[in-house]
């Protein structure tokens, strides 16, 4: 069995976490919140975060070995960096997958279906008459962007319905029942509704542009329930208040918490507060999965969620961030 402690980086996993049940010292954010004393940081071998870690946390640290993330995403965690001081790290990869594609398909279902703006008219005594008549959702296109784990499943929930489904993605993937379009550009182009699943890599960034915006075109509306850095939040914002697209549902943006002011004055959108995969089964599974592969690390067996690299994956800024502390969420 490995040696070595853990230092969570995390209040907001400090309780959640639990004891590990190995004999490995356990160090929380109370312990580090003026610096890593050099004594701890000879010890860490696993790191646990809930988000974020600055290279310079990494650097801090001589023998980590494991940085162990509760989120799916590691948008502010370098990859590369980690792999080249022979560090690896596990992630909530999968967890969630369903939930978010629910939610995904709960926000469509309630922009396509004006919910929101039904609601408010009951509660005003407005009643259907005064509603703008509607359409099918049967039978429309819908594109989904990034066939993971989560696209998946939005894909085949979109299936169900009835709709004609196509994805976008760098790669073919063998086995999958839905038609891959030639390029981000000619799914626009060809959908109704364009739901963003893509990974949250520096790659996508902004990949949802003016363009793609565009090509959707003023029948079309997006669906983000991904990362809010993949779609141009300023060309989403014009496009949404010029007719440009019909509407729009974001789970995620470009800032979080967000600015409501930005939004409060667009009709044609439902906002949520990045609670697509907040459920508290997916918590708990999410706790479940952060604490197996950090047993399993100490223990010398295959890690559940290792994530790879490769030569597209160089997190944005990870580097640039400073090292306040530990206090990631």
């Amino acid at each position: 069995m490995s040696g070595g402690a853990i230092l969570i980086h995390s209040r907001f996993l400090v309780d959640r976490l639990g004891p590990i049940d190995l004999p490995a010292p356990v160090f929380t954010p109370d312990d580090v919140a003026d610096g890593i004393p050099p004594g701890i940081a000879a010890q860490v071998e696993v790191l646990v975060t809930g988000g974020a870690v600055p290279n310079a946390l990494i650097d801090a640290l001589p023998c980590l070995r494991l940085v162990a993330c509760f989120s799916t995403g590691y948008e502010g965690i370098d990859l590369a960096h980690l792999h080249a001081r022979g560090i690896t790290l596990t992630t909530a990869a999968g967890v969630n997958a369903h939930d978010v594609a629910d939610h995904a398909l709960a926000l469509l279902l309630a922009l396509w279906h004006r919910i929101p703006t039904a609601d408010r008219d009951v509660r005003d005594g407005r009643w259907r008459e005064s509603l703008p008549p509607r359409h099918s959702l049967r039978g429309r296109s819908a594109g989904v962007v990034g066939l993971g784990r989560i696209g998946l499943a939005i894909a085949r929930r979109l299936a169900a319905h009835e709709l004609q489904v196509g994805w976008y993605g760098p790669r073919e993937k063998a086995g999958v029942e839905f038609a891959r379009a030639p390029s981000l550009l000619a799914l626009a182009e060809r959908s109704d509704i364009l739901i963003v699943a893509s990974r949250a890599v520096p790659e996508n960034m902004g990949q949802i542009d003016a363009d793609v915006l565009a090509a959707l075109g003023p029948q079309g509306v997006l669906v983000n329930v991904s990362r809010g850095f993949l779609v141009d939040e300023p060309a989403l914002l014009a496009a949404l208040r010029s007719g440009g697209i019909a509407g729009a549902a974001v789970d995620v943006f470009a800032q979080e918490p967000v600015d409501a002011a930005i939004w409060r004055a667009l009709p044609n959108v439902v906002l949520t507060p990045h609670l697509g995969g907040f459920t508290v089964e997916a918590g708990t599974d999410m706790i479940g999965q952060l604490r197996e592969n950090v047993r399993r690390h100490f223990r010398g067996e295959p890690l559940l969620t290792p994530e790879e690299i490769d030569d597209r994956t160089v997190t944005p800024n990870a580097s640039d961030r400073q090292y306040g502390g530990a206090h990631d969420r």
